[in-house]
């Protein structure tokens, strides 16, 4: 009978389970060929874990896998109930904190006298992690600095039922299409989610066709992953917190946190506009849930491509709800997964 060892977390009420044995051997050079090998070689295990009677529609995994940067603590393949992600940052938050706890850490010096740090290779690159530690030794507040974040396109427009709608397109680990509510009839207060997750979906099929996203230096990163339904509020603010709503994946994910990279696109966008200087930090709120986290731009980096590109930081706080082993028995006519939406 196979056994698959996980610990579940959550990080502003997004799921994250993180398998810590039971998967054969991972092939690959690099962390992109993992990926790929995990997708066309293991893909059963993912529908297995994710999915139900297992998991659940909004499920969101993460797979530990040896780096191929020495530098770095940990890979990670990002998994969820229509494949495989470029970047989570709910998710690296969550595993900033795991592998403080399990000792995962290579260098275990004290900074700015109460953070350890942590560096994390991630599809889409080498995501740096700063992991508070409290009194007694326990972990607190993690925050990561994103690879290269840039805006792609800004103010263009596309059709929709609601209308033609401006929108923008960032990217922070992964492509996202930026959109401000107020354009529609819609609501974060009075819409239902289901209304709000059509829209989003509605959007991100609008985009692909009418669209084309090319990253300038990784072609495997060349997708839009989802739709971030915002308030509007991209000018900076001290007082006032940003909202947003995010649905990604081909089988639209409803995102329960504020979403890492998501933030981290949204602010890419706002500083390429000059909505936000260097090292002003905003908070930014999940619509439906109210969890928060906190984002800055921390500087200005590289040019990717011809885009230029900025460096953020965003943090949070995760949780664990259970650690569990899951077994597999051949007569289980739904020992594989499904979805039920």
């Amino acid at each position: 009978m196979e056994e698959i060892c996980v610990t579940d977390m959550h990080t502003g009420g997004e799921p994250l389970r993180i398998i810590t044995s039971g998967y054969p051997k991972i092939l690959g050079n690099t962390i992109l060929d993992k990926r790929s090998y995990v997708r066309d070689n293991l893909d059963v295990l993912r529908t297995r874990l994710i999915l139900e009677p297992r998991g659940h529609f909004d499920q969101y995994g993460a797979l530990l896998v040896e780096p191929d940067m020495p530098d770095c603590d940990i890979g990670v393949l990002f998994m969820h109930n229509s494949g495989y992600s470029t970047m989570c940052g709910h998710a690296c938050i969550a595993l900033g904190r795991y592998i403080v706890d399990n000792s995962l850490h290579k260098n275990k010096e004290i900074v700015d006298g109460r953070y350890v740090k942590t560096k994390i290779q991630c599809p889409c690159g080498v995501v740096e992690m700063k992991v508070e530690i409290l009194e007694g030794g326990k972990t607190g507040t993690c925050s990561f600095i994103s690879v290269p974040a840039f805006a792609y396109r800004t103010d263009i427009k596309v059709a929709t039922s609601h209308g033609e709608i401006t929108f923008d397109i960032g990217y922070g680990g992964a492509f996202y299409a930026l959109v401000d509510i107020s354009q529609t009839k819609l609501s974060f207060n009075e819409t239902s989610v289901g209304e709000l997750k059509r829209f989003a979906y509605e959007v991100t099929v609008a985009v692909k066709k009418s669209f084309e996203i090319n990253h300038p230096e990784a072609p495997e990163l060349s997708f839009l992953y989802g739709t971030i339904l915002t308030d509007g509020k991209d000018l900076y603010s001290e007082d006032t917190a940003t909202e947003n709503f995010c649905v990604f994946g081909t089988n639209q994910q409803v995102d329960r946190s504020p979403t890492g990279s998501g933030v981290t696109a949204r602010l890419a966008v706002q500083h390429a506009k000059k909505l936000i200087d260097i090292g002003k930090k905003r908070i930014f709120k999940h619509a439906i849930t109210k969890s928060e986290f906190k984002g800055q731009v921390v500087g200005e980096t590289a040019l990717c491509g011809n885009f230029p590109t900025v460096c953020i930081q965003v943090e949070g706080r995760a949780y664990y709800t259970g650690r569990s082993k899951f077994i597999v028995e051949e007569n289980d006519p739904f020992k594989d997964g499904f979805l039920i939406y």
